[in-house]
């Protein structure tokens, strides 16, 4: 569906569909805009929507889902967020820094849900209890598990002198937490070098420049963008025998060393819809707290660990919620 065909099948219409609904409303087109790097077909989506038909908003009958908001790069969020608004969409949904702050540029008044890394230290919402604004969702307290994630990867490659991390520049990750990352390294005996990148084709490079600086480990922070190319980042560190750390449990089942915090799908399916239904319902976002993430795995993949020739500890592998063998 090109964009002009989408503004013309939900804007064309939108007179005819009331904008506000204080509960679902027999005969009523509910309208569902997207923002995300990640594809329509992606588990963790595939969950919300599934969730949402079983409360009620069924795809291809009383919901139009914007088939064109996901698989996108980051450059073309903020046209999209533009063409979101002219058609007057009920919800945007975002997910990732980059696709909140294009919302946000577009609009003050159709309610956006996303799932971002730091609701409020990013600047998103006024407090987790009373949003403001148009915008809630869920948070996924990305500054605290991005230290806990560098702990385990330390553990996980005993006697490391040096780490990488690896940051997207498209978030907010502020000066202090990086330095909060290299002095708990620090104090572990171990140096931390920072690689950031700001687009997909940085990435290469990046690992490179990482293993190049005789890093024994990487730690790839929390990051939409990096989430997204977990495919080839799998590839890059498993070429270069490097031990990865990453910030969904998911991440590891699917061939990455280790992955450890909330469940990306678990979320979607259990948090995201429920806020999701609610706003179309007409509730207003000002008045839905933001939600944080209240269950954390740690997934420890070992054939991964063979294929890259490393032995992962026992007594780490013990503490594992799952492991791939």
């Amino acid at each position: 569906m090109t964009r002009r065909e989408f503004i013309t099948l939900l804007g064309g219409a939108a007179a005819a569909w009331p904008l506000v609904a204080n509960a679902q409303e027999p005969g009523r087109i509910y309208r569902v805009g997207g923002l995300h790097a990640s594809p329509r077909d992606a588990p963790h989506h595939l969950a919300l929507f599934d969730e949402l038909r079983r409360l009620g908003f069924i795809d291809g009958q009383n919901l139009v889902v914007d088939a064109a908001g996901y698989g996108m790069s980051a450059e073309r969020f903020a046209v999209h967020a533009a063409d979101l608004v002219k058609a007057r969409v009920d919800v945007i949904l975002a997910g990732g820094d980059a696709s909140v702050r294009a919302a946000q540029q577009a609009t003050k008044s159709i309610p956006i849900l996303a799932l971002t890394d730091d609701m409020v230290g990013q600047g998103f919402v006024r407090s987790l209890g009373q949003p403001g604004g148009n915008t809630t969702g869920v948070t996924l307290l990305a500054s605290e598990l991005d230290g806990k994630r560098q702990e385990i990867l330390i553990e996980a490659v005993p006697g490391v002198r040096r780490i990488a991390a690896l940051v997207d520049s498209n978030t907010t990750t502020t000066p202090s937490r990086l330095r909060a990352l290299e002095e708990a390294a620090r104090a572990r005996g171990v140096e931390l070098s920072i690689h950031r990148v700001a687009r997909r084709e940085e990435i290469g490079s990046a690992i490179d420049a990482a293993k190049a600086a005789d890093a024994g480990a990487l730690n790839v922070l929390a990051s939409s963008l990096l989430f997204n190319s977990r495919a080839f980042i799998f590839g890059r560190v498993a070429a270069l025998r490097l031990p990865a750390m990453y910030q969904w449990p998911e991440m590891a089942e699917e061939g990455g060393l280790i992955g450890y915090g909330p469940l990306i799908v678990q979320l979607y399916r259990d948090i995201m819809s429920r806020q999701l239904a609610k706003l179309l319902r007409g509730a207003k976002p000002t008045d839905l707290p933001v939600e944080q993430p209240t269950r954390f795995e740690l997934v420890i993949n070992l054939k991964t660990a063979k294929a890259i020739g490393h032995e992962v500890p026992a007594a780490l592998v013990l503490r594992a919620d799952e492991v791939i063998e």
